[in-house]
């Protein structure tokens, strides 16, 4: 089995229709939405929910006011500013609440109580494009890098289960926990990128972080005929760092068209970005090939 998963430095470089436009084209695959905070792959993949299940991340500390002496220690000691005051009676505000639980060590009266609440959702799916695994964390809620764990976790199983070889991740953008979950023992990572100074700085940083996790990095520049001449740069200064550069995607108003379609690039139109896109597959799937 291998698992696939498309990252980028930062949000709005095309991570999402490259996912898509991956998905259309290999034969058979399980798509996973690591994207937790902000998931959009479902604009395109147009999921039927088959099943749902509560995330359960950290547990949140509870006051229980029948044993609260009132003695205002848990306020003291919280950092985050998480314990409120109405009157005599203090309440865990869970937005503001970090759940490191120094409040329950240290009330004298032991009226805190570590609760489990639901932090989000998951749901397995069935596409046009294959079976999907994907999730909604709670707006303000912590662990999403607990939860893209998970998702990752039942896509690999639902893709042993079914006889499916590729795992096909969306990541998220950036550098921090959920993008950390979603590369580590991954197969590849394909990081999107634009011809840009910002786009170059952005590439660099998520690609230390995959080669920290010693996963094998890959590069599509999207967007390259807008800046061929920067295009150039990058593509040198990638390979001259050992780097793959997959290939070059152009600019094309039928990807805009097709995201309000709700369909993927190669579904919607058979043009220039649709033949580079199938170039670029043809080439990693050479790159990562699967047993038959």
């Amino acid at each position: 089995m291998r698992e696939i998963v498309v990252i980028s430095g930062k949000g709005g470089t095309g991570k999402t229709s490259l996912s898509a436009a991956f998905a259309s084209i290999c034969p058979s695959v399980v798509l996973v939405d690591c994207d937790v905070d902000a998931a959009d792959l479902h604009l395109i993949a147009a999921p039927t929910v088959q099943e749902t299940h509560d995330f359960f991340g950290l547990p949140l500390p509870h006051i229980d006011p029948a044993r609260c002496i009132g003695c205002g220690d848990c306020q003291e000691v919280c950092r985050f500013g998480a314990v409120e005051q109405t009157g005599d009676d203090y309440q865990i505000n869970p937005l503001a609440c970090e759940r490191c639980g120094i409040c329950v060590d240290f009330c004298p009266a032991h009226a805190i109580d570590l609760v489990q609440s639901p932090n989000g959702t998951w749901f397995i799916s069935d596409t046009r494009l294959g079976p999907m695994v994907h999730a909604q964390l709670t707006p303000g809620a912590e662990n999403s890098g607990k939860l893209v764990t998970l998702i990752r976790r039942e896509a690999r199983r639902l893709a042993r289960a079914t006889g499916v070889q590729t795992v096909l991740v969306d990541g998220p953008p950036g550098i921090g926990c959920p993008v950390i979950a979603s590369l580590s023992g991954a197969s590849a990572a394909v990081v999107v990128t634009e011809p840009t100074l910002a786009g170059l700085h952005d590439l660099e940083r998520v690609a230390r972080v995959a080669t920290n996790f010693k996963v094998p990095v890959m590069v599509v520049i999207n967007k390259a005929d807008l800046n061929p001449e920067f295009s150039s740069r990058v593509e040198e200064h990638v390979r001259s760092l050992g780097i793959t550069v997959l290939g070059s995607i152009p600019y094309d108003r039928s990807v805009v068209e097709a995201q309000l379609a709700g369909l993927s690039v190669p579904e919607y139109t058979h043009g220039p970005v649709e033949r580079a896109l199938r170039a670029i597959w043809t080439q990693l799937d050479a790159a990562l090939p699967v047993s038959k």
